[in-house]
């Protein structure tokens, strides 16, 4: 029973590294255009 002592603690350190990676990566604007990159795979002409 001690143990949920210390995994509950890393279970919500983990979830709030998470939820931190997300914000920063959204507001760098990673998800801004998920489009585009796979349209450019089939038509790039070399």
């Amino acid at each position: 029973m001690s143990v949920i002592y210390v995994i509950v603690p890393v279970a919500v350190l983990l979830a709030g590294a998470a939820v931190w990676a997300f914000l920063w990566a959204a507001r760098q604007g990673q998800f801004d255009d998920l489009d585009t990159p796979a349209r450019r795979v089939p038509l790039d002409d070399d």
